[in-house]
């Protein structure tokens, strides 16, 4: 898909946590830092009002309690396959939303998060939060976040992601947000 912006919006952007599971974060690489980003993530989405989408792989146990807490009321889209677009319920609650920008976070890098991104490239702006990504071996993220980049996906940080989307200071979700990042 070309990009129209390769600035994030707030209101044509949804928030995608994959697969951030007790079983398989256990095994991660950096997984207190990733597992910290994805987090914060999540908390800034609610300041901001932001969309999220969870999915969680089938018989790999639930997201994260800490993380799923800060989503009141979210009910993650469970999946046996590892690309999300695969799922119909997961298409589903991307068409209700109406977002056309992709902002991903989870794991396992090489193995969900690319299938998604490549998948979502097709009708979707995809940005990939590099800093809350893994997988169980350095190697294997960094061939995952090259080939997305590649195809076409837009790598950024936590951080980045967060000062794109609020766009300025002196808000109250500027002052909300700064506990997140310092």
């Amino acid at each position: 898909m070309s990009h129209k912006s390769a600035l994030l919006s707030r209101e044509d952007c949804v928030l995608v946590v994959i697969d951030v599971q007790e079983k398989l974060m256990r095994v991660m690489s950096e997984r207190d830092k990733v597992a910290e980003n994805v987090l914060k993530l999540v908390q800034f989405a609610g300041i901001i009002g932001l969309p999220v989408i969870f999915t969680e792989q089938e018989k790999l146990g639930t997201t994260l309690p800490g993380i799923l807490a800060e989503a009141p009321g979210a009910q993650p889209v469970g999946k046996i396959t590892f690309d999300c677009f695969a799922s119909q319920e997961f298409r589903a609650r991307l068409k209700d939303l109406k977002r056309r920008t992709l902002l991903l976070c989870g794991v396992e890098a090489h193995i969900c998060v690319a299938q998604t991104a490549l998948g979502g490239l097709k009708d979707y702006e995809v940005q990939v939060v590099s800093d809350a990504i893994s997988s169980r071996s350095l190697h294997n993220w960094v061939i995952a976040v090259e080939r997305m980049r590649s195809c076409g996906a837009v790598i950024t940080s936590t951080e980045m992601a967060m000062y794109e989307l609020l766009r300025q200071a002196g808000t109250e979700e500027f002052k909300a947000t700064l506990p997140l990042v310092k």
